[in-house]
């Protein structure tokens, strides 16, 4: 806990199994609950998860990273999260930065915190492919331009959250692909909410999941629609259900549980 808050960090996984151990033997004491998200992997990600004493919820198939992150925030709403940290289970953010992210969160001072790869300028010297710096510094610009805001990188996946994000957020309305990350962020911005970022270290190596340039030109075009979508519904061009308060919240179960 941090000034009374309860913390749950959530680990939205697929086929982690070789880099999952060394991420939770790295989480921090003040950590409450542990939760993993198994997207029906092909190795043995889900029974390590539970032999290392983490919640573990298995998905009845793959359905995307983005519907597994739906899964981990209602699951640690549901465990009495009051702030909840997403790492990635592929060890390619430290989990020591786990207690100053929740703590941004607990003072109350943002509801959201990324961790910037960007700041420090560790991206290129923790092994970031070129193409994916060059791309993120284009976008990041191109986003800060169009949603108002002046944030020094979108597309980091260690972030926290508190509750009241997490619950007021229309989070159904989001892509179940890796957008699902920009859309919330575009979403935080549209209800006001206070977003701050912290440093970063990052490591690109084998086992680290990284999404390959096909899946990354798909992401980047989703981003630049991500943003369209933004400006049209704070234009008043059209209404979108996932930048109203009429989209669809985190609700009770709608997937199958641990198998």
């Amino acid at each position: 806990m941090i000034n009374g808050k309860r913390i749950a960090v959530v680990m939205p996984a697929y086929n982690a199994e070789k880099t999952l151990e060394q991420t939770v033997r790295e989480l921090p004491d003040m950590v409450d609950v542990k939760i993993l998200v198994d997207d029906s992997s092909n190795d043995n990600t889900a029974e390590l998860s539970r032999k290392l004493g983490v919640r573990t919820f298995v998905q009845d198939s793959n359905y995307g990273y983005g519907r597994n992150q739906q899964t981990c925030y209602r699951e640690a709403l549901a465990a009495g999260a009051d702030i909840v940290v997403m790492v990635h289970p592929d060890y390619q953010y430290t989990p020591l930065l786990v207690p100053a992210m929740a703590g941004m969160v607990a003072s109350s001072v943002y509801d959201m915190v990324l961790g910037s790869r960007i700041l420090g300028g560790g991206a290129l010297k923790g092994g970031m492919p070129l193409y994916k710096y060059i791309s993120n510094r284009l976008l990041t610009a191109f986003q800060n331009l169009f949603l108002g805001v002046k944030l020094s990188e979108y597309h980091t996946g260690f972030r926290a959250f508190s509750r009241q994000l997490l619950e007021t957020l229309p989070l159904l309305e989001n892509s179940d692909d890796f957008v699902f990350d920009n859309q919330i962020i575009a979403q935080a911005v549209m209800f006001g909410f206070k977003i701050g970022e912290i440093s970063c270290p990052t490591k690109y190596f084998k086992e680290a999941s990284s999404i390959n340039f096909r899946r990354s030109v798909k992401y980047g075009a989703g981003v630049l629609a991500t943003t369209a979508a933004f400006v049209a519904h704070k234009l008043g061009i059209v209404r979108l259900p996932r930048f109203g308060t009429s989209g669809r919240k985190l609700t009770q179960a709608y997937y199958s549980q641990i198998r």
